[in-house]
């Protein structure tokens, strides 16, 4: 949390307009099927994670990062291994503690596959219940949110708005309104509450870094020599 909030400005200002864009493309979608803009913002959360992934990293070093920076490395960023990032990673139970080893550390092969297996010896578990924490809280955080808009309902009229949002009885004739509402409120969550998880996986990852080689020890002595 103290690493978001250190870096808050550098964090949001590459991650708000990349989310944005993906976000009007799935939005775009509803009328194909009032699932699949939810469904599309999920999905891509683990290729929208590498850029806040790369901001963070930089971020340690105490460096800023503006668009153009992420601009600059948008192909290692954006496209290394794409397809394993959208694809099986995606079901992944500890993708944020072990995503620095494939995006940062570049460990491909037999050499990834040993790496991460080290990386997570004694931490499965804690990765783990890292990745169910922030489902929970992204559970709660959308259904509160969904309380919220019946809460501010005039109150004579919260029970049609109640059947709008549960989409029954005569409500259920307006399901585009209501898919766009869903999707709206889940790319709010996603925009607050992801940088969360990526930086939370990526203070794993570095915590296991110190125990295994006394790398902030090594990043002291560089800093020194320079």
């Amino acid at each position: 949390m103290a690493l978001v909030r250190g870096h808050a400005r550098s964090i949001w200002r590459c991650y708000a307009p990349l989310l944005l864009v993906v976000i009007t493309f799935a939005l775009c979608t509803v009328e194909v099927a009032g699932w699949l803009p939810t469904l599309i913002l999920f999905w891509s959360k683990p290729w929208l994670d590498r850029t806040l992934l790369f901001v963070l990293s930089r971020a340690v070093f105490g460096e800023a990062t503006r668009w153009s920076d992420l601009w600059a490395a948008r192909r290692q960023v954006w496209g290394g291994q794409f397809l394993r990032t959208v694809l099986w990673r995606r079901f992944s139970p500890w993708r944020a503690y072990t995503q620095p080893v494939e995006q940062l550390e570049g460990q491909t092969g037999s050499r990834r596959r040993k790496r991460v297996a080290l990386m997570l010896k004694d931490n499965r578990g804690a990765a783990t219940a890292l990745q169910v924490a922030f489902s929970h809280a992204e559970a709660v955080i959308l259904y509160s949110l969904f309380g919220l808009v019946w809460w501010m309902a005039p109150e004579d009229s919260r029970s049609d708005v109640f059947a709008w949002l549960a989409q029954t009885g005569d409500s259920a004739s307006q399901p585009i309104a209501h898919d766009l509402l869903l999707a709206s409120l889940y790319a709010g969550v996603v925009l607050f509450l992801e940088p969360f998880y990526v930086a939370a996986g990526f203070a794993m990852y570095l915590n296991r870094r110190v125990v295994l080689e006394a790398w902030d020890i090594e990043q002291e002595f560089r800093r020194a020599f320079v």
